[in-house]
C-alpha cells in the first residue's frame, strides 16, 4: 500500500527543466525588441529556467557583466507558467504573471514595453 502512495508522488515530478524547452526558450528570445546585439543564456533551474544576459545599459551592472533578466517556474499542478523579473535594488525575484503557455510568458520577456526585463 505504501509503495502505491509513493508511485503516485513519482508521477507528479516536474517535466521541467527539459532541453527541448530549454532550446525553444534560447530561440523565441530571438525574437526580443531589446538588446538583440547580445546572447543570453538560458540555464536550467528548479522546476524551471533561468535567463541571464550581459548588461550592455550599464543601467544594473556598470562592468557589463552578466546579470539576471528572468525567471520562467512551471507549476506542476496546473501546467501554467510563473514568469518572474528581478528587482536588482531589493536583489530578489517578484513576481510578474502567470501564463498558460510557455509562449505567451516568452512574448511577455520579448516585447518588455516598459524596460522590466531587459534593463
Amino acid at each position: 500500500m505504501r509503495s502505491a502512495a509513493m508511485t503516485s508522488a513519482n508521477l507528479r515530478l516536474s517535466p521541467h527543466p527539459n532541453d527541448l524547452d530549454r532550446k525553444r526558450i534560447e530561440r523565441g528570445l530571438e525574437n526580443r525588441k531589446r538588446y538583440r546585439y547580445v546572447s543570453p543564456l538560458v540555464k536550467a533551474t528548479a522546476g524551471g529556467y533561468h535567463i541571464s544576459s550581459p548588461c550592455c545599459s550599464r543601467n544594473i551592472d556598470p562592468e557589463g557583466g552578466i546579470i539576471d533578466v528572468a525567471l520562467l517556474i512551471h507549476e506542476v499542478d496546473t501546467g501554467r507558467w510563473q514568469l518572474y523579473a528581478r528587482e536588482h535594488a531589493a536583489r530578489r525575484w517578484g513576481l510578474h504573471s502567470i501564463h498558460e503557455k510557455l509562449s505567451d510568458a516568452l512574448e511577455e520577456i520579448n516585447l518588455d514595453p516598459e524596460r522590466i526585463f531587459w534593463q
